[in-house]
């Protein structure tokens, strides 16, 4: 582990590493966070920041993680990527309870065409999510029809790909 960990914390001595895995044992920690912070920010597989904490662990502690990340760092791709982590492990684990079914017919066709429009206008997902101000997976679910959104935030999204008209 601690090799492992040597790569999310260049610079850490022997000494800091071996500390390091200690504080990655114990989510009560007061320094936990802050470390998995630093982790997340560096990692990008899942599958090794799971060798470090559980996942139970990890649906545990990400809101209070993402809240300190938040006030650090206001903007983070990482982040918005392991809250999408986070969803699909609550999915798995704690799946919460939505109305069965399929999506009304006007979220679906409002999604696929802001899908449409936003590859037109060459925009990712997470681009057009800073310029709306939202985040990545909030247009996912919109795309996907998945999401009820305001008429404000429709309106946004118009504005931004340049919708004239919505047929439904």
């Amino acid at each position: 582990m601690k090799q492992v960990l040597a790569k999310y914390f260049w610079g850490f001595n022997a000494k800091a590493l071996k500390e390091t895995e200690k504080i990655l044992k114990d989510p009560q920690h007061p320094r936990f966070i802050e470390r998995l912070v630093t982790i997340l920010s560096r990692c990008d597989k899942p599958k090794e920041l799971f060798s470090f904490i559980s996942k139970d662990e990890f649906v545990e502690v990400w809101p209070k993680t993402k809240n300190y990340w938040r006030k650090i760092a206001l903007e983070s791709d990482f982040r918005d990527w392991w809250q999408t982590i986070y969803e699909r492990l609550m999915q798995k684990y704690k799946p919460l309870k939505k109305p069965k079914g399929k999506p009304p017919a006007s979220f679906l066709k409002i999604g696929r065409m802001i899908k449409q429009e936003r590859i037109k206008k060459g925009l990712t997902q997470s681009g057009l999510a800073l310029r709306v101000g939202m985040r990545q997976p909030d247009i996912s679910k919109i795309e996907e029809g998945k999401k009820n959104i305001t008429l404000q935030t429709l309106d946004s999204l118009c504005k931004i790909l340049e919708i004239k008209n919505i047929e439904l």
